[in-house]
């Protein structure tokens, strides 16, 4: 009997439920608002430091006796409607629509207050001083209540926007003149203007460690691979940086391979040309800051393509598309052709053009090779450096420097005027690419195609050509081919590649992307 007693006790005992299990506090944040006033505002001064642009009003609201505090910034924030919809209500409009104001509890002031008090577009409730912090950097007005918990943040943003205007890096004789801006706000209404669609989705984020910037990914929800969204999703997700001053962090972080020198992701600042790569199923990303919005994924052949081959007849845009193809071949590999001709195979140039390209190079120093470097190695640095000068001045700098240097050299004997030529026709053919990074890259491998040219002659072109393909077929962009859709061959892609079909005949989406409703319902009858 006391055997089962003192099992009795024991089990009793071992169902208590100890009393430091029971007194432990909840675990709080280090920087959630509390519920004095006066408690937020010296952690909010701490955190601010001497800073003079951000202001912190103190007052009491109506005739209640509850202090409460705004803090702002005056040069992002907008004055009037601080003054007019914020602090009037507060301090005079309260205490006419609530006379009995002072039996409110803290709760129902809070709800007054953000209910049928504030007269702004927009009121966030945070929890936590830091979130209160970033919010108020960014222009938003910040209302603390002395007992409330949680403070409220009002939409007073006064930013600077600059107008709407043509794109400059993407110039086009037809087509719209409208390009995207740096305000993420206005580029997603644009996009919205022109896609009046309701499956069009802006999935927001925020990036940067410590400017909690905006982004925004955008594409149509019943057009979209699954699988291409949840890997774009899972790249944005694992940025880690304290701050993106422009996409072009966006695109370095979320490419398939950051070593390979080729554009593994597309950027634009014209919204005809998002609107049309979502229409085929991929998804664009907008960043807070800057007019150039990333499109993913992207094929090599889309960067020879210009939204104005639409705008035009199908044939004349098939020519100029044609055109294109061959001024990127003539930029990567004029001079390293011309290089291998002259240095190892003389024999294979007619008699008659081998006889003038002797006399033209009669009394050069230097070999093909060092001759078509140095001409090379100015022509960039003449376009550097019209890039960086003022916009009048840098345009004379690069014809008039580009003239003279070529006459000079020529008269001085440095160079021959065929290589003039070659390097004039191949710096020509490389502005006629569209798409900026493109050209760049064509620019820097032009040079590693020299160099196996002097070193092997023809065969040093030909393993240049199949290390490029190699590296070319290799490479993906978020799970697509780069070179499609030559590899993998597909012939229906092939009416948007070089050959421009006629519109009605464009009746399907590239198959590449893999889309969930492959049909173009607006591709005519």
């Amino acid at each position: 009997m006391r055997n089962k007693e003192k099992e009795q006790k024991k089990i009793e005992q071992s169902s208590e439920v100890k009393p430091t299990e029971k007194t432990l506090p909840p675990q709080e944040h280090p920087d959630q608002i509390k519920d004095k006033l006066a408690d937020n505002l010296k952690w909010i001064q701490k955190e601010i430091g001497n800073n003079a642009d951000i202001s912190i009003r103190e007052f009491e609201i109506g005739k209640t006796g509850v202090s409460a505090a705004i803090i702002f910034i005056e040069a992002l924030s907008n004055q009037l409607v601080i003054q007019q919809q914020i602090l009037k209500p507060l301090m005079i409009d309260f205490a006419n629509v609530y006379p009995n104001q002072k039996q409110l509890s803290s709760t129902e002031l809070k709800q007054k207050i953000e209910n049928n008090i504030l007269a702004v577009s927009k009121i966030q409730e945070i929890k936590r001083l830091s979130d209160l912090y970033y919010q108020v950097l960014k222009g938003a007005t910040a209302l603390c209540i002395d007992g409330v918990p949680i403070a409220l943040l009002l939409n007073t943003q006064n930013e600077k926007k600059r107008n709407i205007e043509e794109p400059i890096t993407e110039a086009l004789v037809r087509g719209p003149r409208i390009g995207l801006t740096e305000h993420i706000g206005d580029n997603a209404a644009i996009l919205r203007q022109r896609l009046s669609d309701n499956n069009l989705i802006f999935l927001e984020y925020k990036v940067g460690k410590r400017t909690q910037k905006t982004l925004y990914l955008a594409y149509i929800k019943d057009l979209v691979n699954p699988e291409l969204l949840s890997e774009v999703k899972k790249r944005i997700e694992k940025i880690e940086i304290d701050d993106l001053p422009e996409s072009g962090y966006v695109e370095e972080l979320i490419k398939d391979n950051y070593l390979s020198p080729f554009p593994q992701v597309q950027n634009t600042e014209r919204p005809d040309r998002v609107v049309g790569a979502l229409l085929e199923g991929r998804v664009a990303i907008l960043l807070d800051g800057t007019p150039f919005v990333l499109i993913v994924p992207v094929t090599f052949s889309m960067m020879l393509q210009s939204p104005e081959d639409y705008y035009e007849n199908w044939i004349f845009g098939t020519v100029i598309r044609a055109l294109r193809y061959a001024a990127a071949f003539v930029s990567l590999f004029l001079p390293s052709i011309y290089i291998s001709f002259i240095s190892f195979h003389q024999g294979l140039i007619p008699t008659t053009l081998a006889i003038s390209i002797a006399g033209t190079r009669e009394g050069v120093p230097f070999p093909s090779f060092i001759e078509a470097f140095l001409m090379e190695f100015a022509i960039e640095v003449l376009r550097e450096a019209g890039l960086r000068l003022p916009r009048p001045v840098g345009q004379t700098v690069g014809l008039v420097g580009g003239l003279v240097i070529g006459q000079a050299a020529v008269q001085a004997g440095i160079v021959s005027p065929i290589m003039v030529i070659v390097v004039a026709l191949t710096a020509i053919s490389s502005f006629a690419i569209p798409q900026y990074g493109a050209g760049l890259v064509l620019r820097l491998l032009r040079f590693g195609g020299m160099i196996l040219a002097s070193l092997f002659g023809l065969f040093g072109v030909i393993l240049f050509f199949l290390i490029l393909s190699i590296h070319f077929v290799k490479l993906k962009s978020f799970g697509v081919p780069y070179a499609a859709p030559f590899v993998p061959y597909r012939l229906s892609d092939f009416k948007d590649i070089i050959y421009r079909a006629p519109i009605l005949q464009m009746k399907k989406r590239p198959k590449m992307m893999q889309v969930q409703n492959p049909k173009r319902k607006g591709s005519g009858s």
